[in-house]
């Protein structure tokens, strides 16, 4: 009898492990690390910006002016195969940046190719002007991008400081049949740093607030907000400081940081307490 009884409680035993394993199992297989949303924002943010900081530069002079040759201390965003045609005959001025018809490394180790459109009634500095831009076959790293971006200057803040309201509209078909990115954002801009170096851009600095939201490349919708000021240098070519929360639909809200200053490519992602990094494009 005591032989029967310790074998029915061995039994329960090994069942109660094989179900608590199962579950456990099931549970680290469920949890939530899909970063897909929030990686393509972060896609979005930079080549967005990355696209505001061109135009800034084109509409400062001439290609020479803006190109900063090594010697000049300055470190252009552009190579020399981009070409810059600026028109002040017509109203809105306008401006066109061509990188050509092949992949062209710029001085930031992307590969660029297809022209970037600015209509502008004004200088940016300008309180109450707009830049408007649009692109023709433009592609970053194989990424074609598509749709518009519409900027208005207005004015100084109480605190000095030029600020601009921003809306995107745009598309992304991410390289090697990666799929297709949509966002739609609207953000204020504030000139926090180099605005009175009229000359020199590479000590612009901005802050970035607002919302966005779109759908990632498998085609699943999301909103997001910043959590603090997205902090942009114009002498890096990443998002330096600041963070976003993002909301896949049916999931989780993930929150983004993008550290604490440095230049570079690194980001986290925290879903559910649990933190993973991602590499931006």
């Amino acid at each position: 009898m005591k032989t029967k009884n310790l074998m029915k409680y061995l039994s329960v035993v090994a069942i109660v492990g094989i179900l608590f394993a199962s579950c456990k199992k099931k549970t680290e297989d469920e949890t939530d690390k899909d970063t897909a949303a929030s990686s393509d924002n972060a896609l979005a943010e930079g080549v967005y910006s990355d696209v505001n900081n061109i135009a800034d530069q084109a509409s400062s002079g001439t290609l020479t002016s803006y190109l900063a040759p090594p010697t000049s201390g300055e470190k252009g965003l552009l190579s020399t195969c981009a070409i810059v045609t600026i028109n002040t005959t017509v109203n809105p001025h306008t401006i066109t940046v061509d990188f050509g018809s092949t992949n062209c490394l710029c001085s930031d180790n992307r590969y660029r190719r297809g022209i970037i459109n600015i209509s502008y009634t004004g200088l940016y500095r300008d309180s109450a002007s707009t830049h408007t831009i649009s692109f023709t076959n433009y592609y970053v790293n194989d990424n074609k991008i598509m749709g518009t971006k519409t900027v208005t200057n207005n004015g100084h803040n109480a605190a000095g400081h030029l600020t601009f309201s921003i809306q995107v509209n745009g598309t992304i078909i991410k390289a090697n049949n990666g799929g297709t990115i949509t966002w739609t954002s609207t953000r204020t801009r504030e000139w926090v740093g180099g605005e009175s170096t009229t000359t020199i851009w590479s000590d612009d600095e901005y802050l970035i607030s607002g919302t966005a939201s779109g759908t990632n490349a498998s085609g699943n919708s999301y909103t997001a907000a910043t959590t603090s000021a997205l902090d942009v240098k114009l002498n890096c070519h990443y998002i330096v400081a600041g963070g976003f929360s993002i909301t896949p639909n049916g999931k989780a809200t993930r929150y983004i940081d993008f550290g604490n200053g440095s230049c570079d490519d690194q980001a986290t992602v925290t879903i559910n307490g649990n933190v993973y990094n991602i590499t931006l494009h």
